[in-house]
């Protein structure tokens, strides 16, 4: 072949060339930033397992004066809390839906008998396919952090306290949060024992799966959107699906509470579906601030009109009321 001729078929050549090697790069800087996106947006970490004791040791005859009777441990809402919160006197958020309850059992119980603690976290839930992103921390982050605060409240208290009854209530993201933490306790890996907790009530929780709690209200049809969208994991949102076991040993004292058409905790399948999943990522975003899910301060759950929050507190004043009172030194 001439040179000429070589020369020519080079030239062909290099503009395809470019273009493969311009495509290449595309798509590495697009992998590069999709990992660091995933990355970044945050991995979904949970608590080391609890150590509630020796087993077989015989507890304490009594606990120190400071302690008191029961602790009442409440986990707020999405965007209904932040990092820095006062967990006896919040103010992050004062519609809070969970100070309904915590406002009114301190009003009702002195600290010495019950100690009512509001876990402070972010409390956020970023939308993942917003444009530009929202500034908020990821479900992720934010679910993780809640869970350590609440684990770490917890073994501090019973690390000092062996003798305190506990009553645990969350909403929203902080049922989940809670209702994690008491299948971790049912089974025996929570930071405190089984036998010390009085009750558990989920007011909207993602992981609901219609079967595990009690439920308290009407029968709700769907599941949470988390067992509804069990597997899927994007950046920032890794949803867990069902707590495989329930709670174990914590199951006949754990109530679930859910409002038809609150797309957290009764999500139809074809709301949230792994195959179309930009349109159920918008819909699990907007989830948290749709009506059915703020309505639970007036959503009735009895034939006498009790509704979920007076439910609760009466729920939980019942367990104060009828918890056993330590000997303290």
């Amino acid at each position: 072949m001439s040179s000429a001729r070589r020369g020519s078929a080079v030239r062909r050549r290099s503009p395809l060339r470019r273009l493969l090697v311009l495509v290449a790069v595309v798509l590495v800087v697009l992998l590069v930033a999709l990992l660091l996106w995933y990355l970044l947006a945050g991995r979904l970490t949970e608590p080391e397992p609890g150590r509630p004791g020796e087993p077989g040791a015989a507890p304490p005859t009594s606990q120190p004066a400071s302690c008191p009777d029961v602790m009442v441990l409440s986990v707020p809402g999405t965007w209904e809390s932040n990092a820095a919160d006062d967990p006896y006197a919040p103010t992050a958020n004062p519609a809070s839906l969970m100070l309904k309850v915590t406002s009114e059992l301190q009003n009702r119980f002195p600290p010495g008998r019950a100690e009512v603690y509001t876990v402070p976290y972010v409390a956020q839930f970023s939308n993942p396919i917003a444009f530009p992103p929202d500034g908020q921390a990821s479900y992720n982050v934010s679910r993780s952090e809640g869970a350590a605060r609440a684990n770490e409240v917890l073994t501090q208290r019973f690390t000092d306290c062996p003798l305190t009854s506990y009553v645990l209530a969350g909403f929203s993201q902080g049922a989940v949060i809670v209702g994690d933490l008491a299948a971790a306790i049912g089974a025996g890996a929570g930071p405190v024992p089984a036998d010390r907790v009085l009750g558990v009530t989920l007011i909207a929780d993602g992981r609901r799966d219609g079967v595990s709690a009690q439920q308290i209200g009407a029968p709700v049809d769907g599941v949470g959107a988390e067992v509804a969208l069990g597997g899927l994991d994007v950046p920032g949102i890794t949803m867990t699906g069902e707590r495989r076991g329930g709670f174990g040993a914590l199951a006949d004292r754990t109530y679930s509470i859910c409002a038809p058409g609150d797309l957290i905790c009764a999500a139809p399948p074809q709301a949230m579906s792994l195959r179309n999943i930009p349109s159920s990522l918008g819909a699990l975003a907007g989830a948290a601030g749709n009506p059915v899910h703020g309505s639970y301060a007036s959503y009735v759950v009895d034939d006498s009109g009790t509704t979920a929050t007076a439910w609760t507190t009466e729920w939980a004043a019942g367990l104060i009321d009828s918890a056993p009172t330590p000997a303290h030194s």
